[in-house]
């Protein structure tokens, strides 16, 4: 097990634990997926967490402060907790543990679908059934990426599973084949 994991395995199963007890599980599933997309995006919110010039309590009721009313009860108790013991800065990890925890107590598998510009809805409901026949199961989280790296096309990724139709890739494969040929 990565240190990382160690670290905050613990924290996420425990609450995972606290969800399930309460009933609230998909909600807080949905909160923590909200909570990291705002955790990825706002440095001031990271910066702030990870200061040592502002106290845990000014942390905890800075917290209390912004998300006290979005979030459950639980999943404000967790971000007290993970401030009190000087954790707060992996709460990435902790969210993204919580997901793949989630994810394997619920035998769904995650499928990320990097594309190089924006997908449409319809789209989006191909590459999903797609990633449905990849993954073999009907239950499939689709993460959407943009990477403009890719020219066109899309990579699809379920597990150790890689499915490149990208121009990047035909471009790569069609250079190691000119590569072979000589």
């Amino acid at each position: 097990m990565p240190l990382l994991n160690t670290i905050t395995t613990p924290y996420a199963d425990a609450f995972l634990q606290v969800c399930d007890a309460n009933g609230d599980t998909d909600a807080v599933i949905t909160q923590a997926k909200e909570m990291l997309a705002l955790w990825h995006t706002s440095s001031d919110l990271r910066e702030a967490m990870a200061s040592p010039v502002l106290e845990v309590e000014g942390k905890k009721a800075a917290l209390a402060k912004i998300f006290g009313e979005t979030i459950s009860p639980s999943f404000l108790n967790l971000l007290r907790l993970l401030a009190d013991r000087q954790r707060i800065g992996f709460l990435d990890a902790v969210l993204e543990r919580l997901l793949e925890l989630y994810r394997e107590q619920n035998q769904i598998a995650l499928a990320t679908v990097r594309s190089a510009t924006e997908l449409s809805e319809e789209q989006q409901a191909l590459i999903a059934e797609k990633a449905k026949a990849v993954a073999g199961t009907d239950k499939v989280e689709v993460s959407l990426v943009v990477d403009p790296s890719l020219i066109g096309g899309f990579v699809l990724s379920v597990g150790s599973r890689v499915i490149d139709a990208s121009l990047s890739g035909q471009v790569r494969r069609l250079g190691l084949a000119l590569a072979n040929v000589s």
